[in-house]
């Protein structure tokens, strides 16, 4: 269907709209995003898009990262076709999905691959950005208003006829603005029209020369740019909006990754540009993941006050066998509004099985009475981070991955340990969830970790001969105080209504003679841990 762009829409998208805030307009969604983002090319014709969807669906997800593509959407300056967009609308409703569309409209990872042909041909009237040495670079310029006026009506354009096929926000939740906004090859951009902004600014008797320097003009830029689109959404169709950024990771200095872009160390500039996005939101591809995601989260949750000041989503993440674990991570340790990887439309089923086996589990979380208000913890451990011990009111967890136990022989045939993780949940005083693969948590008392002695253990689970730490005569000091016991842990299930059902007692082996509560990994489950104390006062 081919449109003719309106003056009147044009004048709505120019139009200011009063703030709202972050808060409330993050508070549309009700639901924590499942998600999964489609490869860039998924999504290009009706046929790709009927086989696609449902096949998310049926991973477990309820949220897919679709591309709108600005150059099948405007293939002639301003006669826009909406044929991928609708189709990909009602075949998300068929299959009760939830759809965030990524606009592929100026920048797609810096580059601007997806304008137009004729937008890419005119470059007089759409400028490309330029290095310090006069090469031009396959980046539009922020500073020309041709540039924003065409990437403002055809984004405008696409509001408004979603608002028109999906009036309720039924299925299309979430709008992200352009994609890994960011300079490449160069710190800044050095066009003519760049210039003029930087010496008006008097950028440089503010901040110097250098590189950062120019990294911080260019955030500033890009953010004032987006700033633009983000008003004219909210003028035509208010939704959450948010911005993606590459990481500035593996020692990379600005020019070498994505600069510029929304990236934790340009937080300030970027909400300064741009105050009208609801949130900054990490690619996460290195290693590292949960350094990475902590840069992002300032999260909402009962022992943190509530306070937010950017909520944790994860847009894309690399589609592994470890995703689930870093989806159980990013919910229960940062209470992130949604976790998404990437291409998982071309990933093994290897590598998703993960994924529907954690989003399964999270379901059943999400379903717990009053869960917003729980206390919660995210666990993730690999080779080199094995253990995270949490205090819990005197309650002393010791979390660990699965393989710190002897007798796994994957622990120790040479190969690389695959994460483990897990969300930990309080339901009440001695009164757990641990829902997760490949971890091991024991409990004690703080008077018992303080006294603990460290053991080697042989491969059957007990202390190695000339290792033992009981002789009290030799150690010169006797255990007081109280300890804490396994009361039980019971393998569960959390009906719809948010009641537990119980599925089998781990006890015995099961839980080595009740010194911990553990999950192998491979295995995904959520189990239900109650305590007791025992011994003296």
């Amino acid at each position: 269907m081919m449109k003719k762009l309106s003056a009147l829409l044009l004048m709505l998208s120019m139009a200011v709209l009063p703030m709202v805030g972050q808060v409330s307009r993050l508070s549309q969604l009700t639901f924590p995003i499942l998600g999964g983002e489609l490869s860039n090319s998924a999504a290009t014709s009706a046929a790709d898009i009927d086989e696609v969807l449902p096949r998310m669906r049926a991973l477990g997800l309820n949220t897919v990262l679709v591309p709108a593509y600005w150059e099948l959407m405007e293939p002639k300056e301003g006669l826009f076709d909406f044929t991928l967009i609708d189709r990909t609308i009602d075949v998300a409703r068929r299959e009760h999905l939830h759809i965030v569309f990524l606009w592929f409209g100026v920048w797609k990872n810096s580059m601007s691959c997806y304008a137009p042909a004729w937008f890419k041909k005119d470059t007089k009237r759409f400028p490309r950005a330029l290095t310090a040495e006069g090469k031009p670079m396959e980046i539009a310029s922020c500073f020309s208003d041709n540039v924003l006026q065409a990437d403002l009506k055809a984004f405008s354009a696409l509001m408004q006829h979603i608002k028109e096929r999906d009036p309720q926000r039924e299925v299309v939740i979430m709008m992200q603005i352009e994609n890994e906004i960011g300079m490449l090859e160069s710190a800044r951009d050095h066009s003519p029209l760049a210039e003029k902004a930087y010496q008006q600014e008097k950028w440089a008797e503010r901040y110097g020369t250098d590189e950062y320097a120019d990294e911080k003009f260019m955030a500033l830029s890009y953010a004032r740019y987006v700033e633009h689109l983000a008003k004219a959404a909210r003028q035509i169709h208010d939704m959450p909006l948010y911005v993606n950024a590459a990481m500035n990771s593996r020692g990379r200095r600005p020019g070498e990754y994505p600069s510029a872009g929304p990236l934790a160390h340009l937080i300030d500039f970027w909400n300064e540009g741009a105050p009208s996005i609801d949130l900054l939101a990490p690619d996460i591809y290195d290693t590292g993941f949960k350094s990475w995601a902590s840069q992002y989260a300032m999260p909402q949750r009962p022992q943190d006050g509530g306070k937010v000041k950017n909520r944790l989503f994860i847009p894309e993440s690399r589609c592994c066998e470890n995703s689930g674990v870093r989806a159980l991570y990013s919910f229960g340790e940062h209470r992130a509004l949604g976790f998404s990887p990437f291409a998982i439309d071309q990933a093994s089923q290897q590598e998703t099985a993960s994924v529907t086996e954690a989003y399964a589990l999270l379901r059943q979380v999400f379903n717990l009475q009053s869960f917003s208000k729980l206390k919660t913890w995210g666990l993730l451990f690999d080779q080199e981070d094995k253990e995270r011990v949490v205090d819990d009111e005197g309650v002393v967890m010791t979390c660990r991955h699965f393989f710190t136990l002897p007798w796994d022989p994957r622990a120790t045939d040479g190969s690389t340990w695959p994460e483990g993780g897990a969300m930990l949940i309080r339901l009440g005083k001695f009164d757990y969830l641990l829902a997760g693969s490949g971890v091991v948590v024991d409990f004690k008392t703080q008077l018992e970790k303080q006294q603990e002695q460290q053991k080697q253990l042989g491969e059957d689970g007990f202390v190695e001969a000339g290792n033992a730490s009981g002789q009290s005569s030799k150690a010169g000091r006797r255990f007081s105080g109280k300890r804490l016991g396994l009361l039980s842990v019971d393998e569960v299930e959390v009906e719809a209504e948010g009641k537990l059902s119980y599925l089998r007692r781990h006890n015995g082996d099961q839980s080595h003679q009740g010194r911990h509560a553990r999950i192998s990994v491979g295995d995904w489950k959520l189990l239900h841990i109650q305590l007791y104390e025992y011994g003296d006062r």
